[in-house]
């Protein structure tokens, strides 16, 4: 069978009949798991419930059809067990996870529950006692934690997609470990029902995968309120679809621990961002690191220790999880509320300090250790691991992970991309052009990066502008300050008219629908859908928004006129658009003068 990398790889396949659902079964028994990355490889009965159910669907109607995805073992797939690295708290799972069930819905079949540091307590992936998950590229280092397990299966190829979580860094630092791309949400995003937790407050459940293009796709899938979920939130409309200020900051203190290689990557990036047009700036990163250092040395601690004495006593956990989880004994009640109001007057400095930009970009990881270095010294090799990661679900931020360059010793090198609450959308568009410009290969795979989807969500709307509004024309700013995005340059179907009113100031075109017309050039743009209004009650008479076909058959919104304001109009279809009318103006009155 030829490999198979990423999603759009599967669907290929599948599409052309080069692989059908029951070679699933061949496809899994070939899995083997020298280096400790799953903890249950799917069953032949496990697999078999699964594809049993997808067998009378329409293939087409179902878009991760038969695409096989990992999941991490703190969270639940029914019929499997769950074990959060720990054999004593294991138990077989009857209900999905609300985001597996709905991957499931898609078409995607799982076919195994992947290793992690025990009770997803710490960064590393030594921490369990199903062995030390290998990094995907050197065996004798670490793959990086706690979701060691679903990261080396998708550097692998071995699934195009797989769920991890992120609470202090989990669903980062393993993506830059292993030359793959970590999306950790925004907080409440993605529902956590059926999600062992680590820090219930904190907690995300994440997605790895090869390329932004197929993390977003899933997250897609995965986003949603969900009412049984406390710490669920309904996404916000009104947020910025792209990058759109062109600053980048850099923290001003940055800390590599004697890795000369991680240094000499991160000016690489630097560079990388400049390349690509982004003014780079130093901040004070003090209240950062205060932020970060908070997580495992105050009150916080109590949160772990709650979870996982739920699920067993403290003598069965892993001796370092033990260790970290008897801190919270030395804490009491008051000392919780006021690491809380230190916590929040921290997170609002952070929070204005990246007002001004469009995002942070840090180093994934400052470094990376040897098995043997961090089994050695377990406590302070893993804090190094958080120096960049453990503020950012305090100060409740959105992040991305991506692939930055190999090193010169033949170990990936990745950076994250930090940005507020909500931007997912921004940091998955900027992250397509960032994984395009680095031209590295996919994971452990030597198939290079190629796009194939726009970023697009359900809380935009598409809006085609023919006239004033395109970019450069005079009310062009009402969209800019909207936070809308310029998606493509394109021309409608062939089927319109385009008229030039009169008595508009500025000027103005008007668009008809008729069946002998002609192609027409326009801007498609992306806009918040909470701002979306805003621009509508701007759209003066004779003007409305309605819906335009564009060229590849597709309908957007768009600005259309009424049948009345053509009767004193001059039809200027001939001119393809309204750029070359308002250019042919100008030529005469050159002439002219």
């Amino acid at each position: 069978m030829q490999h198979l990398s990423t999603l759009q790889d599967w669907q290929t396949a599948y599409a052309q009949g080069r692989f059908k659902l029951n070679d699933l079964y061949d496809y899994v028994s070939t899995i083997c798991n020298d280096d400790h990355a799953w903890i249950e490889i799917a069953s032949k009965q496990q697999l078999e419930t699964q594809i049993e159910s997808l067998e009378n669907q329409d293939s087409a109607q179902l878009p991760l059809y038969g695409i096989p995805f990992a999941v991490k073992d703190n969270i639940d797939v029914a019929g499997f067990h769950t074990t959060a690295a720990c054999k004593e708290a294991a138990y077989l799972a009857q209900v999905d996870a609300t985001v597996v069930a709905k991957l499931k819905a898609a078409g995607a079949i799982v076919i195994g529950k992947t290793n992690l540091d025990q009770f997803a307590t710490g960064l590393v992936g030594v921490r369990s006692p199903y062995g030390a998950v290998k990094n995907s590229f050197n065996p004798e280092y670490i793959s990086g934690g706690s979701s060691s397990g679903s990261s080396v299966v998708v550097a692998k190829s071995l699934v195009p997609f797989a769920l991890g979580t992120d609470t202090a860094g989990s669903g980062r630092v393993p993506a830059g470990h292993n030359n793959i791309v970590g999306l950790k949400p925004t907080k409440g995003w993605f529902s956590n029902t059926g999600l062992i937790p680590a820090c219930r407050t904190l907690d995300v459940i994440s997605i790895f995968a090869l390329t932004v293009d197929d993390a977003w796709t899933v997250a897609q899938i995965m986003q949603g309120f969900d009412e049984t979920d406390a710490y669920s939130r309904a996404h916000p409309e009104n947020v910025p679809v792209a990058f759109s200020l062109g600053k980048i900051a850099i923290p001003a203190q940055l800390e590599f621990y004697g890795d000369e290689l991680s240094r000499q990557a991160f000016d690489v990036a630097i560079e990388r961002v400049k390349a690509l047009g982004c003014q780079v700036e130093a901040i004070d990163f003090t209240v950062f690191n205060q932020l970060a250092s908070a997580l495992y040395n105050r009150s916080w601690v109590a949160e772990r220790t709650v979870a996982v004495e739920k699920k067993v006593t403290r003598e069965q956990a892993h001796p370092v999880v033990r260790n970290i989880i008897a801190q919270a004994d030395q804490f009491s009640a008051t000392d919780v509320m006021q690491d809380e109001y230190d916590r929040a007057k921290m997170a609002r400095e952070i929070q204005q300090s990246l007002a001004n930009f469009d995002a942070l970009m840090v180093p994934t990881a400052p470094t990376i250790y040897t098995i043997l270095e961090v089994e050695a010294d377990p406590m302070v090799k893993n804090s190094h691991m958080g120096a960049y990661t453990n503020f950012v679900n305090f100060a409740d931020l959105s992040a991305l992970a991506l692939p930055n360059l190999i090193r010169a010793d033949g170990l990936p090198s990745g950076v994250t991309f930090i940005a507020r609450a909500w931007h997912d959308q921004a940091l998955a568009r900027f992250g397509q052009i960032w994984q395009q410009q680095t031209h590295l290969t996919l994971g452990t795979t030597d198939q290079s990066y190629q796009p194939y989807s726009n970023i697009e969500s359900s809380h935009s709307v598409k809006l085609a502008v023919v006239g004033a509004h395109l970019t450069g024309m005079p009310l062009n700013f009402q969209l800019t300050t909207r936070d809308a995005v310029l998606l493509k340059k394109t021309q409608t179907a062939p089927n319109y008219q385009l008229f030039a009113l009169s008595n508009t100031t500025p000027p103005k075109p008007g668009l008809q629908y008729c069946e002998q017309g002609q192609a027409i050039e326009v801007e498609v743009w992306e806009v918040p859908m909470a701002l979306f209004g805003k621009i509508v009650a701007e759209v003066p008479a004779p003007l409305g928004i309605g819906n335009i076909q564009l060229a590849d058959g597709t309908w957007v919104k768009g600005f259309i006129c009424e049948g009345y304001a053509i009767q004193s109009a001059k039809d200027i279809s001939h001119f393809g658009g309204w750029r070359a009318y308002i250019q042919s103006l100008q030529n005469q009155s050159t002439s002219t003068c």
